[in-house]
């Protein structure tokens, strides 16, 4: 069977997905949340303002000249929990619109023998049936642990805290961070969320754009964008090829 680079980072996933469930189960007898062992460090805490009376403009991810843009006012209705649970969706919905972006155009400009050729829609149709599975595996995988970080443990909590959110947890934290570019400096650690937040809303905003207009004439965005370049400012496909040593 052939596996793609997509179907090991999947499989990376699933297998952390059972470490999430694991640490689930632990003290289901117990009314306590488990003691650290002493001489274990402790892991990097930020103090989150999503505590006690909420004040929504010191959230990241607010800037000038625009400051708090919220016309229907939601941000302001709702709850810490309520609140809490909006910029979780806000932060997944980025992550996966710049994944979203970043596939669109490589998926669309780089092709190779038995890779899905045409729009990015149209090549969903021509994957073979097991990337499905991997991906929802994958997805599950990434969610869970999401949850387990930053849902309170529904096993060791009180029964009316069940499905809240730890308000004094990392928003986003997957625990993903293989090359450890998260900066301990608390206001360091804002900036990188701000960037992270106007970075995903960009994306939203693009995949929302390539999906209206691949849906409406069926042709790829790269495609799109080769059609606007003067004739004889672009070099042929086969002109690019010879230049590139391998």
């Amino acid at each position: 069977m052939k596996f793609s680079a997509v179907s090991l980072l999947l499989t990376a996933a699933t297998i952390a997905s059972v470490d999430a469930f694991s640490s689930f189960g632990k003290g289901k007898k117990t009314t306590a949340a488990p003691k650290k062992a002493p001489d274990s460090p402790p892991p990097i805490k930020f103090k989150i303002i999503l505590v006690g009376t909420l004040a929504v403009e010191d959230l990241p991810g607010i800037l000038d000249p625009i400051g708090l843009f919220d016309p229907l006012d939601l941000a302001g209705k709702a709850t810490p929990n309520i609140l809490r649970k909006y910029r979780e969706a806000e932060l997944t919905h980025g992550r996966i619109a710049m994944i979203a972006t970043v596939g669109f155009l490589v998926g669309e400009a780089v092709s190779f023998e038995g890779a899905p050729t045409g729009s990015a829609l149209n090549q969903l149709g021509q994957l073979p049936g097991i990337d499905y599975i991997y991906f929802i595996v994958g997805a599950f995988g990434v969610e869970t642990t999401r949850v387990r970080n930053v849902i309170v443990n529904p096993t060791t909590c009180e029964k009316e805290d069940i499905g809240k959110y730890d308000l004094e947890s990392i928003p986003g934290d997957i625990g993903f961070d293989p090359f450890g570019l998260r900066p301990e400096d608390e206001e360091e650690f804002r900036i990188k969320q701000t960037k992270e937040l106007q970075n995903g809303r960009l994306a939203m905003i693009a995949a929302s754009g390539f999906l209206a207009q691949e849906l409406v004439d069926n042709k790829g965005i790269v495609d799109h964008a080769i059609s606007l370049i003067p004739e004889g400012l672009l070099l042929d496909i086969s002109e690019i090829t010879n230049l590139l040593p391998f």
